[in-house]
């Protein structure tokens, strides 16, 4: 009986044809077709029960064209969790708690990582597990899940029922990679009887689109600007490395990664904007970033909040010794780690980054003890430098195949005498500077543009020197200029990516 259940959920990472390009095209297709029904929908309907009852099944159906079973799995994991939610709800108990906890562990590791323990392990009885697929948005949900169970022990006032609570697990824009919403939040936009209104359908269609340049970005960073020269190469091709390739493919790689995960970010907020619902915000200018602390609080934010609600202070709150603190600190960063692969390499990740934490930590009590407040402009600079350098090189542990490879990339960083040459290619070089410099500008653009808007005219100046000045301008109408060089952007990616094969882009956080 075991082994026929193995069997069916033995999937080979190919089966529903994630990677082939009719699959994607009509998933895509699936996807943009119950978004505009559903936008349409909720733009005229003021019923409760009918504005759920479109979601739920839209949502419900498009989880369904990723393979029955995983939604089967989905399924499983929303009626256990309202269960032990009902029976938490009427006797709150720490031992209810963990046995929610447990039951959403226990299926989080059959699947994400289970079958990674079976391909190292040398058990025989493990090896009907090794092929086992990964539900899509398994990782996402769960934590959704876990978090709702959090917040019913804590008191929260969340009564959903079980349509709501479905609804919560499987609402569409969030169900593959997030942002990791919270039950409090969501229950009352959920039952929610205002239309949408248009101006948030127009704002959430922008940040659809700056969202899909932004993932083709990745791709063509993934891919480089000649095919197979890009940084996806660079880590799975290149067999040596120098101190500035290793730099190069660090900062190279955290923009891919940045490009690609806060692109599919924006999507699915818009998405939900248009559909009416404010979902968390996953991404703000991370790379602005002055220290670790800062870091972690712009970027991947839904989930780095849910690790400093619910693991970071509940260990924190156990002792209040200052070596205690910094331990819980530590544990949590690397089950941040783990949480995207039980592997040594994202447990050395997880714990690379709790140690620039602590080291973060230490220097500002260092301050603080000397009462030593450094020249501003120059320590801000300083900061941002090496925060954002310490930051991306350790992409190198996230990225890298083997500890072996990584070992070597990191040597070939401390090794001043592999400074003088290189095996990258120039045109990845210039790419990663080109993109690094022009995302750059497009903020410095934006800021200045946000600055010259109508609505907030100098009030020295009169009204119309002000509305008269290039600045002001191009602020008044950038919707009509701005359209056109997004459009001209989007194609010029398009038109390089496309040249060089027609694989799909594949959403890199998905496979976490």
């Amino acid at each position: 009986m075991s082994s026929r259940i193995a069997e069916r959920f033995t999937v080979v990472r190919r089966p529903l044809n994630l990677n082939a390009l009719g699959g994607i095209l009509f998933r895509i297709v699936s996807y943009a077709l119950a978004f505009l029904l559903c936008t349409a929908i909720l733009a005229k309907v003021r019923s409760r029960p009918l504005r759920q009852a479109t979601l739920l099944i839209a949502s419900s159906a498009l989880y369904l064209t990723w393979g029955i079973w995983f939604a089967a799995i989905l399924l499983t994991s929303t009626v256990m969790n309202y269960l032990v939610g009902e029976w938490l709800r009427r006797k709150r108990s720490g031992l209810t708690l963990s046995v929610g906890i447990l039951l959403n562990l226990a299926l989080l590791s059959t699947f994400k990582y289970l079958p990674e323990a079976a391909v190292h392990l040398p058990f025989s009885s493990l090896q009907r597990f090794a092929h086992f697929a990964l539900p899509l948005g398994i990782s996402f949900w769960t934590f959704q899940a876990m978090s709702y169970l959090f917040d019913v022990y804590q008191g929260d006032d969340v009564d959903p029922s079980f349509f709501e609570f479905a609804l919560y697990m499987v609402f569409f824009p969030v169900t593959i990679s997030g942002p990791i919403c919270r039950m409090p939040e969501m229950l009352p936009q959920f039952r929610s009887e205002s239309a949408t209104r248009w101006d948030d359908i127009a704002r959430g269609f922008q940040r659809i689109a700056m969202g899909v340049l932004m993932m083709q970005l990745a791709k063509l960073l993934g891919q480089g600007i000649l095919a197979g020269d890009g940084i996806n190469s660079g880590f799975d091709r290149v067999a040596h490395w120098s101190g500035p390739d290793v730099w190069c493919l660090a900062f190279g790689y955290g923009l891919q990664l940045f490009f690609d995960f806060a692109g599919y970010s924006h999507i699915a907020i818009g998405a939900a904007q248009a559909l009416g619902f404010v979902i968390p915000e996953n991404f703000a200018r991370p790379f602005e970033s002055t220290s670790p602390s800062t870091f972690w609080t712009r970027w991947h934010m839904s989930l780095s909040f849910w690790i400093r609600d619910y693991v970071f202070f509940p260990l924190m709150r156990m002792r209040r010794e200052a070596w205690w603190r910094n331990l819980s600190l530590l544990i949590a960063m690397v089950l941040f780690g783990i949480w995207h692969k039980a592997s040594v390499l994202f447990l050395l990740w997880g714990a690379y980054q709790g140690a620039l934490l602590l080291l973060h930590r230490q220097v500002e009590g260092l301050e603080r003890r000397f009462d030593w407040t450094p020249p501003r402009v120059l320590w801000a600079a300083l900061s941002w430098i090496s925060t954002i350098s310490l930051m991306n090189l350790g992409w190198i542990f996230f990225r890298a195949h083997a500890l072996s490879q990584a070992s070597y990339m990191l040597t070939a960083v401390a090794t001043p005498t592999s400074y003088h040459l290189h095996f990258l290619t120039g045109s990845l070089y210039l790419l990663v500077l080109a993109l690094a410099v022009g995302y750059a500008i497009a903020l410095l653009v934006i800021d200045r543009l946000n600055s010259y808007s109508t609505d907030h005219v100098d009030a020295e100046v009169a009204p119309a020197e002000a509305h008269r000045s290039p600045m002001a301008l191009l602020a008044r109408w950038r919707w009509f200029w701005l359209p056109p060089i997004y459009a001209l952007a989007l194609l010029f990616v398009l038109i390089v990516t496309l040249s060089g094969g027609a694989s799909a882009a594949q959403m890199m956080y998905g496979n976490f």
